[in-house]
This record gives structure tokens, sequence and C-alpha cells, in this order.
């Protein structure tokens, strides 16, 4: 391999790692401006103060499909924003990829679906998933009120696809709030995602 060869693979290794940062438990959240589906602007510190869980999602994944076929999603979606959390569910599928919405189409979803969410917020180039380092759908993210990370990975220690499998799993996202809630340390701050890939 030649210089040229060398220097061009050296680039496009560089450029494949720094496609998605390293977001790390305990370090600011990454800002963000995103227009949501009811055409409104949402960044990330209007909700300084509060405890924000981000939801990656992708109607059409089964894992997504998993959770809001039997209304999971949508029950923690209310329950917790009862509580004053700000739950806010993130589209980084590009246009044309599997899921993608526009915003009409969110808002029917989330009719449809009676879910939810603080917003569903529309980030089609990808540019705010690539940043929290989001893989898959679901990806989950708590953010304390201090704007830090405090748990991203997985929703729960259940990685199949089966809506039955809930029940029985531990959901990470609901003890992290609570740990927080408590002030306590949340046992599990960091888990591996599963579920569909992003379709950046």
């Amino acid at each position: 391999m030649n210089f040229l060869q060398t220097a061009a693979l050296g680039a496009g290794l560089l450029a494949a790692s720094t496609a998605f940062a390293s977001v790390k438990v305990g370090q600011p959240a990454p800002d963000f401006v995103l227009t949501g589906a009811d055409g409104k602007s949402y960044s990330l510190k209007d909700f300084a103060g509060k405890k924000v869980v981000l939801e990656w999602h992708n109607p059409e994944c089964p894992f997504v499909k998993k959770f809001y076929s039997v209304g999971e999603m949508q029950r923690l979606q209310t329950s917790k924003t009862a509580d004053g959390v700000v739950w806010l569910s993130i589209n980084s599928g590009a246009a044309g990829k599997q899921g993608h919405f526009d915003a009409a189409g969110a808002l029917s979803y989330l009719g449809k679906n009676k879910a939810t969410p603080t917003a569903y917020l529309l980030d089609g180039n990808g540019q705010v998933g690539k940043s929290y380092g989001a893989k898959t759908t679901p990806h989950m993210y708590v953010i304390d009120p201090t704007g830090k990370i405090a748990y991203m990975g997985a929703i729960d220690s259940n990685s199949s696809a089966d809506s039955d499998d809930i029940k029985g799993a531990t959901n990470y996202v609901t003890t992290a709030l609570s740990a927080l809630a408590a002030g306590q340390a949340i046992e599990r701050s960091s888990t591996q995602p599963y579920g569909c890939s992003v379709k950046y």
C-alpha cells in the first residue's frame, strides 16, 4: 500500500469514527434545536432544570411496535409527563428510508396511536441522532435537571420484539427516573441498546 492509499484509508477511518459522537453518562447532553410535528421549534435548553427523556423512534420497527402496539410506550409517556418529565420522541430517519415522517405523517401517527410525548421532533438529516450516537429504535436517554446524561441505552432488559416480554422485564428508563426523583444513584446508568438500526 502506497502513501496515498494509506492516507486515503486513514481519512476514511477518521470520517467513520467521527460520524457518531461519543456521549457519556455524567457529561452534558448535547444541545439541539429541532422542529416538532406541531411546527414549533424545540431546544433542549428550553427544558433546563427538568428531567428529560429522549426516545428515538421508527414507527415501522418491530421493536418499537413491541411497545406501541399494546399501549406501553404511550402509558409511559402519559405517566411520566404527568410527573413533570419532558418526553421527546425523535425521528432521525432520512427521507425515503423506513419510518421517515414529515409533519403531517407524524401528527397522524400520534393521533391514531394516542401517543402523548411532550413533542415529536423531526431530525431528517440525522444531525441530532448522530450527535447523541443514537444507533437503534428505540434508543433511550434520560437527562437530569442539571442537563447531564443520567442514563443511556435500552428501554428495558428483554431484547425480544415480543410484547408479551415487556411484563417480566426491568424498564431501565423508569428505574432511572425513579432514582433521580429519590436522589439516589442509578444502578444501571448505561446498557446496550437493542432494536432496528436508525435509518440515517
